[in-house]
């Protein structure tokens, strides 16, 4: 019986998004891989249920969890982040086991589970059935050292009394209160999306044996060091996980909408008329929504560089900005509803990334070599963009609230300011060591293949048992070593 791998993602695109990377990496090793999570209508470009891939050696499937039929992809649970943990918490259970049922009268028993960040009632499932588990930790790994902390050692916090307490950690630098992930921070911790991370992190040598994490060992090599001698499981970064073969929208494997795919070929032909490195490229992701007056600020930074720009603004977020500033900007750049942005990023073009600091979008930029301006909103990226600024060194930090002249000081100290050519070779110094890493042979490589090696032994494992099991039930006692 072959290896087969069930990746259970929370139905967000930055969820969905690295954990379908891995499991193209997983196929590609000659593992058959099945990705499930709840489908709605905020999920671009995903296959449809039933689908099945070549990739490399093996094969990835897309079959969806089903919610009792009660919902349908656009009903309202899908779209608003807070109701959609709650829905997913209450029916995902079910629909999980009712899936892995699925797969074993199909012939193909589920031998492995990963799961990410929000659906940790998939790692009791899966303990439930006697499956074993890994997560995919889809933030960098000294995020997930500050939450293990966190729930070991509360009182290496500040509380709301203590604002100015530092937080000193191993393998990390000393981090103030504001430079905390929302979720340890006292205001946050007790919400059901802190409760949500904290059984995540508590799964850690209890039902998980694997934690796979988004990055590479060079980038972060004290925190991954400080954080194994402290656990006992086998922490292995496996990134960054990039899309550079499914460039057309998104991470599905069928063509790319009309619309979306139209704004691809214009964004790039766009790019492609502007000078070497000249561009700056402004996206944060698909839910941060910074208000009307940042919004308004932006753009008039944006139109005050003097520089060409490319700026992310979704279809919800576009009427924020004024018409007046608006007119501007058509002027002077580009505004689009969505891009490739693994592919914008790589443009020769593009000189700076304005960002939200959301870990994919740091990777890529660390990938691309892209010198960054980080502009923090909620969860982990505060915390990123401190490493990003202090450690990783690609960048500075736009300070909230926004105004027009900060974020045109900014950008120039990136692009053009003495520390411009210091910045950019630091970012081209991680764009080579994130290329060694995931290169054949690299240091996330042999970690994915010591997972894919892991899974396959556990596979076999798992089937002697089986076969024991039924033998001796039949003739008496096993012995494996005679099969």
């Amino acid at each position: 019986m072959e290896a087969h791998v069930l990746l259970v993602s929370f139905p967000m695109q930055g969820h969905v998004n690295p954990l379908l990377r891995l499991g193209r990496r997983l196929a590609a090793k000659g593992l058959l891989v099945t990705f499930t999570t709840f489908h709605h209508a905020g999920l671009r470009d995903m296959p449809e249920d039933g689908a099945c891939v070549d990739v490399g050696l093996g094969r990835l499937r897309f079959e969806y969890l089903r919610d009792g039929g009660s919902r349908s992809p656009g009903d309202p649970p899908y779209l608003v982040p807070d109701d959609m943990l709650s829905h997913v918490t209450a029916v995902g259970p079910a629909a999980l086991a009712e899936l892995i049922s699925r797969q074993a009268d199909a012939g193909r028993p589920v031998s492995f589970i990963v799961n990410n960040i929000f659906v940790p009632w998939a790692l009791d499932v899966a303990a439930g059935m006697g499956i074993p588990c890994a997560m995919l930790w889809i933030q960098p790994c000294s995020v997930l050292s500050i939450y293990y902390h966190f729930y070991k050692s509360p009182e290496a916090f500040p509380t709301a009394a203590e604002t100015d307490m530092p937080v000193k950690l191993p393998g990390l630098p000393v981090m103030a209160m504001d430079e905390l992930p929302y979720m340890v921070r006292p205001e946050f911790a007790q919400s059901l999306w802190g409760e949500t991370i904290r059984a995540q992190v508590g799964a850690i040598q209890k039902t998980v044996s694997w934690v796979l994490v988004n990055s590479f060992y060079e980038l972060e090599c004290s925190a991954v060091e400080a954080l194994r001698a402290r656990t006992a499981v086998a922490l292995t970064p496996i990134g960054p996980l990039l899309e550079h073969d499914h460039d057309a929208g998104g991470d599905g494997d069928a063509p790319a909408p009309a619309p979306v795919a139209e704004n691809n070929d214009c964004c790039m032909a766009w790019l492609d008329e502007q000078p070497p490195r000249s561009v700056v490229y402004v996206a944060f992701g698909s839910l941060v929504n910074i208000g009307r007056d940042e919004m308004a600020a932006m753009a008039e930074g944006l139109v005050a560089t003097g520089r060409p720009f490319l700026w992310v603004v979704r279809d919800d977020s576009r009427e924020l900005i004024p018409e007046d500033v608006l007119a501007d900007c058509n002027d002077k750049g580009k505004i689009t509803a969505w891009c490739p942005q693994g592919r914008v990023l790589r443009h020769g073009a593009v000189g700076c990334f304005v960002t939200h600091c959301g870990w994919n979008s740091i990777t890529e930029a660390l990938a691309a070599g892209v010198p960054v301006v980080g502009y923090p909103w909620w969860s982990d990226q505060f915390a990123n963009a401190k490493f990003l600024v202090e450690d990783y060194k690609v960048g500075v930090r736009l300070r909230a609230p926004v105004t027009g002249d900060e974020l045109r000081a900014c950008v120039d100290r990136v692009m053009s300011g003495p520390e411009a050519a210091v910045i950019r070779r630091r970012a081209m110094h991680w764009k080579a060591e994130a290329t060694a890493a995931v290169t054949d042979g690299g240091s996330s490589d042999r970690s994915l293949q010591d997972f894919v090696d892991h899974v396959r032994q556990s596979s076999r494992s798992a089937e002697l048992a089986r076969l024991a099991r039924e033998i001796e039930i039949m003739n008496g006692p096993f012995n494996p070593v005679l099969v």
